[in-house]
């Protein structure tokens, strides 16, 4: 057989110049946040011959390697939620999951040589293990994810809301139409609905790297609550802080929380366990458990959006 080389190079520039996300719903296998207001592109540009979803991942030991889209989800599902939780709630991560998976692919924001890294605090949790229970959650929910307006929505979620989810304007200053407070309904649910730490005046000082005067019960001023039972700003000895920072420098579950000052200790009781913004995953179970299925859960934590199967819009494929 004689090569037309100028066939096969016309070949391959079409491919370098137009690559397209070939995902398929019927080939797929199954196995603290920031958001940001600008639009992502609309296509993924790397799949392997068969037209499955591959993705650049980050590893501990700082090699990248390519791995199958739903092969991956499926040890963000192990890493992120308990495996004998609902198999409704299973789905319901499995879907957001893929969402910020595919957006983190189209946006290229933090990791210029992957996708995704493994590391909890900068992506998503990953384990590798296995779990029928996963594996089928996964599996049924093959290529979905959540829009808006047609574009792949900011799909945050956190460990438990302690009762009401927050806005994305209270946490991160984005006013997002489908990250609003909503209820929650976890309690008994979710070891960590409640936490009471308790520090010295000196060690609460030292923390907030002040120097306060009198006796700790003076030192608390006017409080502003957010939309989610969030402290917005709390005045601590004159001086003005936002929940968000308060939450940081002590080094709490969540900004809903209560203060009070005993002798020279500070109580603090929280509610809720990360930044509460978007799905709650101990929210998920409790709805789940009591008969929701995960489309509607989705629903209910990111109001306005839409369940679909990813399509590349370029090749009209899906």
């Amino acid at each position: 057989m004689k090569f037309d080389w100028k066939e096969v190079f016309s070949a391959v520039l079409l491919t370098l110049l137009f690559p397209g996300l070939l995902l398929n719903a019927a080939r797929m296998m199954g196995a603290d946040w920031n958001t940001d207001a600008t639009d992502p592109p609309e296509t993924v540009e790397t799949t392997d011959d068969m037209g499955t979803v591959m993705i650049r991942v980050l590893l501990e030991d700082g090699s990248v390697v390519p791995m199958e889209l739903e092969g991956y989800i499926a040890c963000v599902v192990l890493g992120e939620m308990p495996a004998d939780f609902e198999l409704e709630a299973l789905k319901a991560q499995a879907v957001v999951a893929r969402t910020y998976t595919l957006r983190m692919c189209l946006n290229a924001a933090k990791h210029p040589e992957a996708d995704v890294c493994v590391r909890a605090d900068c992506c998503q949790s990953y384990r590798t293990g296995e779990s029928e229970r996963v594996r089928m959650a996964v599996e049924a929910t093959a290529g979905q994810v959540l829009t808006y307006d047609g574009k792949l929505i900011e799909a945050t979620y956190f460990s438990s809301a302690g009762g009401r989810t927050e806005d994305a304007m209270a946490v991160w200053g984005n006013d997002v139409p489908y990250l609003q407070s909503t209820d929650s309904p976890e309690e008994g649910y979710s070891q960590q609905y409640l936490e009471t730490v308790t520090m010295t005046a000196e060690e609460f000082e030292v923390a907030l790297g002040i120097r306060l005067e009198g006796s700790c019960e003076t030192w608390f001023g006017e409080v502003i609550y957010t939309a989610g039972g969030g402290i917005d700003t709390m005045e601590i000895g004159g001086i003005r802080f936002k929940g968000t920072e308060l939450r940081k420098l002590l080094g709490l579950r969540s900004t809903a929380m209560v203060m009070t000052a005993v002798g020279d200790h500070i109580t603090i009781t929280t509610r809720g366990f990360g930044h509460r913004v978007g799905m709650s995953q101990y929210g998920a179970e409790a709805m789940a458990v009591d008969g929701a299925t995960y489309d509607e859960i989705l629903a209910h934590y990111y109001r306005g959006t839409t369940l679909e199967l990813f399509v590349d819009k370029d090749s009209g494929m899906g």
